[in-house]
């Protein structure tokens, strides 16, 4: 049964009290007095609303009566109702032929706002526990098919595919206020923050990231970089890409700074080497880069080779994005094959070279 509590009284009697010139109180289930307009009588017996409570129906008490009763003034009791239950009293002090005329309009004011207050609880119920639920699904032992029919249950639909992204956003911005936006904006989606300052959103239909992070910052959202996953058709599926696109952020952050948007379908390779770089046949990989750095003081051999990555090797693609002539991109890339002991042209070499530009940080 639906009680009544001390703050939700309270807003009973200031909204009746700031229409009426008489006291208001509200009593609980026991007779208890809740809130009213004379604060030295709350938490104090009222016996008229438990004849009320005993009856069932309206009292009305004279100055008479009143005097035979504790804790009791002259005035109109009412019974509250919620779903044909009785939850407590409703209390207008003052001559009751003259209160008869609106004490029906003031206990139905008081009905209203105990429905309005049981829905908004409802509403906050049902919210917290569908963020719990997603929270358990998505992590590491979740999935579980009891955890999907409850999906079902709170309207879900955990059989939609859904894509993940992990976004992150400057400090000072609420990461629960995104995931409000995100909600709103896109039926269907899943959000959690976890973290302050991110939030993890799966959303049901396709976004083209740059559009999407240009949408974001029209609406004041301050993106400080963003890991996108792949369609998943499934729960379990996706509570792996949430991992992964876990792993890719921190692979962004760590080694690539500079670039807002990630892409697990172009990065899966250099986030799974990043999640084991403390391995040592991993960290060997890095030997011929600090070879490079050790004899390039402002960078440019390094720069030179992540961009030779970052084009397929394409030689004009890379000296155009280099600002350069193709013969100086011959003359760095002959340097770096004699800093590093690597032949470039032998395909074994160059994926050496290539994995191991994937675990050296970028300053830009």
């Amino acid at each position: 049964m639906f009680e009544l509590t001390h703050q939700l009284a309270q807003n009973i009697v200031d909204r009746a009290m700031a229409i009426l010139p008489y006291n208001v109180n509200v009593m609980d289930s026991q007779g208890l007095i809740l809130a009213s307009g004379e604060p030295n009588r709350i938490n104090t017996r009222h016996e008229g609303a438990q004849l009320v409570l005993a009856n069932h129906r309206i009292v009305e008490l004279d100055e008479q009566a009143a005097r035979t009763l504790k804790g009791v003034q002259p005035g109109i009791n009412l019974p509250l109702m919620h779903d044909e239950q009785l939850i407590g009293v409703l209390g207008i002090s003052g001559d009751p032929q003259a209160l008869r005329t609106y004490a029906e309009l003031v206990r139905m004011t008081a009905e209203m706002l105990v429905d309005q207050s049981r829905i908004q609880a409802e509403q906050q119920w049902r919210k917290t526990r569908c963020d719990d639920l997603l929270a358990v699904m998505l992590g590491e032992t979740g999935g579980s098919q009891r955890l999907i029919d409850e999906a079902h249950q709170l309207g879900l639909k955990p059989h939609l595919s859904r894509t993940p992204h992990l976004i992150e956003i400057a400090d000072g911005q609420s990461s629960a206020d995104l995931a409000d936006w995100l909600r709103s904006q896109y039926a269907d989606s899943w959000c959690s923050a976890p973290a302050p300052h991110t939030v993890l959103w799966c959303c049901p239909v396709a976004i083209e990231p740059s559009r999407f992070a240009d949408r974001l910052k029209n609406q004041g959202w301050k993106l400080q970089r963003m890991a996108s996953g792949m369609p998943c058709s499934d729960v379990h599926a996706l509570r792996r890409c949430c991992h992964r696109i876990a792993e890719l952020l921190a692979y962004g952050q760590a080694v690539k700074p500079y670039r807002q948007l990630l892409s697990l379908t172009r990065c899966r390779l250099p986030t799974l080497l990043w999640t084991h770089r403390a391995e040592d046949t991993l960290s060997e990989l890095l030997v011929p880069l600090h070879h490079i750095v050790a004899r390039d003081g402002n960078g440019q051999l390094l720069r030179t080779l992540r961009s030779w990555c970052e084009h397929n090797g394409q030689p004009q693609a890379c000296a155009d994005a280099l600002g350069i002539h193709r013969n100086s991109l011959r003359y760095r890339m002959e340097r770096i094959a004699e800093l590093t002991g690597k032949d470039i042209t032998r395909l074994d070499d160059l994926v050496e070279l290539y994995l191991a530009v994937q675990l050296m940080p970028s300053s830009g």
